[in-house]
């Protein structure tokens, strides 16, 4: 948590950005178009599970913000700081027609170390822990079967809750699509927090969809 706070303070602070997102405040999600759906997935540092499911045919946007907490319109100083009771996680906008929520599971657990309950790589507490956060009892089921599948991989429960989906906070714009706005260090990031290497290890002998391998 602390080397991502240095590395996050460092960028603003270059790129003029800690002026205007020290005092911000996120914003509600508005709901889905007609004929699309919601998921939201916790995955540790919001920045990274952006481009995992932004490529994806039938993923019409992508999301960071918070999500599981009580505190309405929270900033990122306060959910980084762990009071809040949210989580950082993203919310993935799509079209079922063309994507199945079976598939967005398959992608969130590929690009999560499922085994950690304490964070997420270099960021620790719980503000940073994976949860799937489900819409209706359709999502609840497959993600419950899902999370079976994954303990029966792992030979142990893993520690990723499954959640009532509830408000959804957009992060301040500085977050949003941030591999993007600041692709050198985002792969700073990704890489000196060891996220890549801990993924690479877990799921070595599987595909995993978004990053390309380090």
């Amino acid at each position: 948590m602390f080397r991502r706070v240095i590395l996050a303070t460092l960028l603003l602070l270059a790129t003029g950005a800690a002026g205007r997102g020290a005092d911000a405040q996120s914003t509600l999600a508005p709901p889905p178009p007609a004929g699309q759906k919601t998921a939201a997935f916790a995955g540790g540092c919001f920045w990274c599970m952006v481009h995992p499911f932004d490529h994806l045919d039938g993923v019409t946007s992508v999301r960071s913000g918070y999500t599981g907490g009580n505190v309405v319109t929270p900033s990122y100083h306060e959910v980084s700081a762990g009071a809040t009771g949210h989580r950082e996680a993203v919310l993935v906008t799509y079209d079922p027609a063309k994507i199945g929520y079976d598939k967005l599971l398959e992608v969130f657990w590929r690009n999560v170390d499922p085994l950690d309950a304490g964070g997420q790589f270099c960021d620790r507490g719980m503000q940073y822990t994976t949860a799937i956060f489900v819409a209706d009892a359709e999502q609840r089921r497959l993600a419950a079967a899902s999370k079976a599948a994954m303990d029966k991989r792992f030979g142990k429960p893993v520690a990723t809750e499954i959640l009532d989906a509830g408000p959804f906070y957009e992060a301040e714009g500085y977050h949003q699509d941030y591999y993007k706005t600041n692709p050198v260090h985002y792969k700073f990031y990704r890489f000196s927090c060891g996220r890549d290497g801990r993924l690479e290890k877990l799921w070595a002998a599987e595909a995993r969809d978004g990053e390309p391998r380090p």
